[in-house]
């Protein structure tokens, strides 16, 4: 049996009670924190720890530095090595450069800014549903050069944006087209592949920048197939450890004008020492989803068994967001509570990650965070006064949702805490 294919399956497929069992058994404070029992559904605000990954910072008690002579630099050194090896294993290519920084949004600066200020053009394109790394680096560099920066509309139906919003604004003088993959506030899966198709039909040598921050966690990604330049993710969205953003560049982005020490390859943009703790982090992650694909798949390829980890995560969520959804035979789905409504609420679920934008007829969001709070339920609000979130919702005629961000070690019976929570609130 291959690789599973996770759109033969439109309402998911969960795992098995044993395997859901393991899962959650890998992960750091699945049910409580310092206060007591919870339920943690703000994984879009930085994910539930793999124990493996925090336990990655022993690593760093030691103080030797790889490229000494000392065994213990050697070990070091090895642990760095294998955490690109491993991160490369997670973009699915062996082409092109990492870029490793503190943070995504500093990676996307970096990464927008060398195509700026390298490719002539008259405009850039941006989408209005990227977090401000995205969008405001796209307006910094387009300011900067004196480019007109054009700017993708959403659909309020879906979450997303439709290819006919690239098709639109993608011109002969298009420098970049920059797309979240997926929308860290409404779940949409953006088409990528439609994407890249629409543009390069209009400019084929237009540079192309994904932020896969919100999606990379839900489902495999691989940016040869992509065909895309640029791709960026945060490790600690991805069940690992705050600290580090990493990035992706194609052969030919990776040697445009960038900061970089000049005795080494054009194309490496790395500055500085590392640090191996954070480079085991990246290989825990890698360990862990293989293990995953591993209860699947018997195969001695690490990207194969990464891939079908990843497939399976995909599904169990898919399952989860059905059930979140449609409920029980004891307890009703969120579409079917009065007094509460899911927007952007796209029927097919497979051009949707498990994020839910949900709003009280009865309250504001941030009353309602508060009563799910009570009830041991955390998520979190995303509204306009925030500029993290206001260009986001108001492109969807709100000024605020509730955002609800499980993964996949979150389990079917946390789900009916949270629709009970929610019927319970929407009755107030």
């Amino acid at each position: 049996m291959g690789i599973i294919n996770p759109n033969d399956y439109p309402q998911g497929l969960m795992f098995s009670d044993e395997i859901q069992k393991q899962v959650r058994d890998r992960f750091c404070n699945i049910d409580h924190d310092d206060f007591g029992e919870r339920v943690f559904f703000e994984n879009s605000g930085g994910s539930l720890r793999l124990k493996a990954c925090a336990e990655s910072v022993k690593v760093d008690t030691n103080p030797d530095c790889p490229g000494r002579h000392q065994k213990q630099a050697d070990i070091q050194g090895a642990y760095v090595d294998k955490g690109y090896e491993d991160l490369r294993t997670i973009f699915g290519t062996d082409k092109g450069s990492i870029i490793t920084m503190l943070s995504a949004s500093q990676t996307m600066f970096n990464i927008i800014g060398a195509i700026a200020g390298a490719i002539p053009g008259k405009n850039m394109v941006v989408s209005c549903l990227e977090h401000p790394s995205g969008f405001d680096s796209v307006q910094y560099y387009a300011e900067k050069y004196n480019l007109e920066l054009r700017v993708m509309q959403s659909n309020p139906a879906t979450g997303g944006i439709d290819v006919s919003e690239v098709e639109r604004l993608v011109d002969k003088d298009t420098v970049l087209l920059s797309c979240m993959y997926s929308c860290n506030i409404t779940g949409a899966v953006n088409d990528i592949p439609a994407f890249v198709k629409a543009a390069r039909a209009i400019k084929p040598d237009i540079y192309i920048v994904v932020d896969a921050v919100q999606h990379i966690p839900h489902a495999a990604v691989n940016v040869e197939e992509l065909e895309i330049d640029a791709m960026d993710f945060a490790p600690y969205k991805f069940f690992g450890l705050r600290g580090s953003g990493i990035g992706w560049v194609s052969d030919r982005c990776s040697v445009l004008p960038h900061n970089r020490i000049l005795c080494y390859p054009l194309g490496q943009w790395e500055l500085g020492s590392t640090a191996p703790h954070l480079f085991a982090n990246y290989s825990a992650i890698v360990d862990y989803v293989c293990w995953l694909g591993s209860q699947y798949l018997e195969s001695d390829n690490r990207r194969d068994l990464f891939v079908e980890g990843m497939n399976r995560i995909e599904l169990h969520e898919r399952a989860l967001l059905n059930r979140a959804l449609e409920g029980t035979d004891k307890l009703p789905g969120l579409r079917a509570i009065k007094g509460l409504t899911v927007q952007c609420d796209n029927p097919d679920l497979t051009q949707r990650d498990f994020i839910l934008p949900i709003t009280f007829d009865n309250m504001d969001v941030t009353s309602a965070v508060k009563e799910y709070v009570k009830r041991g339920v955390y998520v979190f609000e995303r509204k306009s006064p925030s500029h993290y979130s206001k260009r986001i919702v108001e492109s969807f005629g709100l000024d605020g949702v509730i955002r609800v961000s499980p993964i996949h070690c979150n389990s079917k019976e946390e789900v009916d805490k949270f629709l009970q929570a929610s019927a319970e609130i929407a009755a107030l």
